[in-house]
């Protein structure tokens, strides 16, 4: 169903209804329009309400139909709103829950608005690198005056209707109404009834006293914040209109421009990422109805800093969590600092006292397993090495209750070694949270070969509740983002040799828009980390090739900022990377050593060797099955890596790029003798559709 339709007394009362937030997809745009001409045509009727069924008046487009001939064939969004705008008739729309994009534009084309309070209320566009293309960006501000509706267009974040409806000469909201939001605006309605000539928002006038400086100072602010999006300084160009110009030639201008936002690369990267997310949540042979078990406790194994942060996430949502260590200490330790990060948080106001107080009142420590025997979840976030992981698992599969979900946080561990030191290996999964935990919004959920599909399920819909985005990752050395990013840093280890400096690596991949370079973040992880990673390689795959700089610098006790020195001298008690002297010149003695002629390396050549590893490694663990879709290796590394978000992660951008010009590319770096020639020959699904014109991402 799209819409339906009923008269109350003189009110026709016309219904969005298409679940799960009442897209306006064709089908409910049809009906709305056939309800609101039959409602003109009966002589009984004597007004209009418009509302949605369930929790929300309308989230906006249908994204289902995103991109498809149906999301613009008639009546569409824009005719629809001149149909209600153009009533004979007063059209009251009731604003409840949700009211977003289109779900806003509507009503701001009915002649009356009334609210519910905690509506929220919004023209979310510019997230997907969009303005808002049916009228929000000439109307809004007639409504609610140019600077906050302005701050609402650019921002994207949707406002409550109480504090839209308490600003001083707004027509956004003619009333608020408590109790039944449909009873109130058929009562509204008649009292409205027999109003002429109908108020219009647009025939209503935006103004502000000082235009010229007010719209330079905007863009000059949005310029600086939102520098490689090119969507909120169109934004501001199209409010300027509607002071600026005519309704109708704003409507044309704001048209124009969201059509040519359509085409852009970022416009098609934040729209991809927007799918990516929702898509990352569905798994081919896991049914959306799959049952799910009860998470109501959840205990951790380790109050380290890792597991420190994955309790906070638990408690954020509310989840009680018990803290298990061996010692006193740990857990003092573990509990201080979980409360310092709290305290931090209601200094700068992110969180009430009373927050605060309530979610350190759902933790509880202990230092022994027969205190966690009831736990629904427990996750061992421990040492990184098999046998400690063998001692907690075969602890916890004697004490842990018949359907408990045992988790492990391993980064590159063999999921499937730890769940068979248990009996019930269908209740072991990998929960590889990123650090910090409580912030990073990535969640690896690693599939073991015997992990239940309900636990699986379980796990998943715990990540929605906890505010992480979820991928899951089959069984393999580092899972996709690991995994990825090994390559990632052997090539830039190559670079070093063939004629680098570690700042110049750094400054090329962060122009491209990285977070961080590979030598920053190899400092901030520490790189011992890695050097204990390539040492295990050295004896389990022989012929993989590294650069010898990184095991240098270790040899050096530069382990990164918690030494104080790594690729870079750190300042005592400071982050910024300081170029090291002694740095440059062990890279140079080695390089004589190999006796290699140092050359300039272009930056567009640095990019593009990282980046193509890490999509020629991700065609490799596409075709083995242990990502099921592209578009969850962009999740893992828009949310865990900091790839940047206008470019899409990188199969998106290499799909940008072409796949045809990334196998030629690769052919030049295999041709490198300094580089591994055997790495950059293409993977064969890359190949294969370089081969065939197609893409990772159809």
């Amino acid at each position: 169903m799209g819409a339906s339709y009923e008269v109350r007394g003189k009110v026709a009362v016309i219904t969005l209804d298409n679940p799960p937030v009442n897209g306006l997809g064709y089908d409910t745009r049809r009906d709305v329009s056939a309800g609101i001409d039959r409602a003109l045509a009966d002589a009984a009727v004597a007004a209009i309400v418009l509302t949605g069924a369930g929790k929300s008046f309308s989230g906006g487009a249908d994204i289902k139909e995103f991109g498809s001939p149906k999301a613009v064939a008639e009546p569409n969004l824009l005719s629809l709103i001149r149909q209600v705008e153009n009533a004979t008739k007063p059209v009251v729309a009731a604003l409840h829950g949700v009211c977003m994009g289109g779900g806003l534009e509507l009503p701001l084309g009915c002649h009356y608005r009334v609210a519910a309070p905690g509506a929220q209320i919004g023209l979310p566009e510019v997230k997907i690198g969009l303005i808002p293309g049916a009228g929000g960006t000439q109307r809004l501000p007639r409504a609610l005056g140019v600077e906050t509706a302005l701050n609402m267009i650019v921002s994207g974040d949707p406002v409550k209707s109480e504090m839209l409806a308490a600003i001083p000469g707004q027509k956004l909201i003619d009333k608020m109404v408590d109790g039944d939001i449909v009873a109130g605006a058929c009562a509204f309605a008649e009292e409205k009834a027999a109003v002429r000539p109908l108020p219009r928002v647009r025939d209503l006038k935006a103004q502000h006293p000082n235009a010229d400086a007010y719209f330079q100072f905007a863009r000059n602010t949005v310029k600086a914040m939102a520098k490689n999006f090119p969507a909120p300084a169109k934004c501001v160009d199209a409010v300027e209109a509607s002071v600026k110009r005519r309704f109708d030639d704003g409507m044309v201008y704001e048209r124009e421009t969201f059509m040519a936002l359509m085409l852009t690369p970022e416009c098609k990267a934040l729209r991809h990422a927007f799918f990516a997310e929702r898509a990352a949540s569905k798994i081919p042979d896991v049914p959306e109805d799959t049952p799910q078990r009860k998470i109501e406790k959840v205990a951790v194994i380790g109050a380290g800093t890792m597991g420190g942060g994955i309790t906070m996430n638990f408690l954020n949502a509310g989840i009680p969590v018990t803290v298990l260590e061996t010692k006193q200490e740990a857990l003092d330790r573990g509990v201080a600092t979980i409360r310092k990060n709290y305290e931090a948080q209601v200094k700068r106001g992110k969180l009430k006292a009373d927050k605060y107080e309530q979610r350190m009142a759902l933790l509880s420590t202990t230092l022994a397993y027969d205190d966690i025997r009831d736990a629904d979840m427990v996750i061992e976030a421990v040492f990184e090495e098999m046998g400690v992981k063998e001692k907690v698992f075969k602890t916890l599969d004697e004490v842990m209750k018949p359907g408990a979900i045992l988790a492990s946080n391993t980064s590159t561990l063999d999921v499937d070694k730890i769940a068979a030191f248990t009996k019930r290996p269908q209740d072991v999964i990998g929960t590889h949270f990123f650090s910090p935990a409580n912030v990073m919004k990535l969640l690896e959920v690693v599939r073991g070969a015997k992990t239940a599909k309900d636990v699986l399920a379980t796990v998943m819909a715990t990540a929605k509740k906890i505010r992480k985005t979820a991928v899951v990752s089959g069984v393999c050395d580092g899972f996709i983002g690991n995994r990825m990013i090994e390559q990632y840093s052997r090539q830039a280890g190559f670079l070093l040799e063939e004629g680098c400096t570690p700042q110049q690596v750094d400054k090329a991949i962060e122009k491209f828009g990285f977070a961080m370079g590979p030598f920053r973040m190899g400092d901030l992880a520490g790189n011992d980390i890695g050097w204990a990673i390539r040492k295990r390689r050295y004896v389990e795959r022989p012929e993989m090739r590294y650069s010898k700089t990184a095991d240098l610098l270790c040899e050096m006790g530069r382990y990164g900022q918690k030494t104080g020195a790594g690729w870079y001298d750190y300042a005592p008690g400071k982050r910024d990377a300081i170029p090291s002297e002694a740095v440059v010149k062990m890279i140079d003695d080695h390089r004589k050593a190999l006796g290699i002629t140092p050359r300039k390396v272009p930056d567009d050549e640095i990019v593009h060797r990282l980046v193509y590893s890490l999509v020629n490694e991700a065609a490799h663990i596409l075709e083995e099955g242990i990502a099921s879709k592209a578009s969850d290796i962009d999740m893992v590394y828009l949310t865990g890596y900091g790839f940047p978000l206008w470019r899409g992660g990188p199969m998106c951008y290499a799909d940008t790029q072409g796949l045809f010009n990334v196998v030629q590319s690769m052919k030049r770096f295999a041709a490198n003798p300094l580089d591994d020639a055997a790495f950059w020959q293409p993977a064969p699904l890359l190949a294969k559709l370089a081969a065939e014109g197609k893409t990772f991402n159809p």
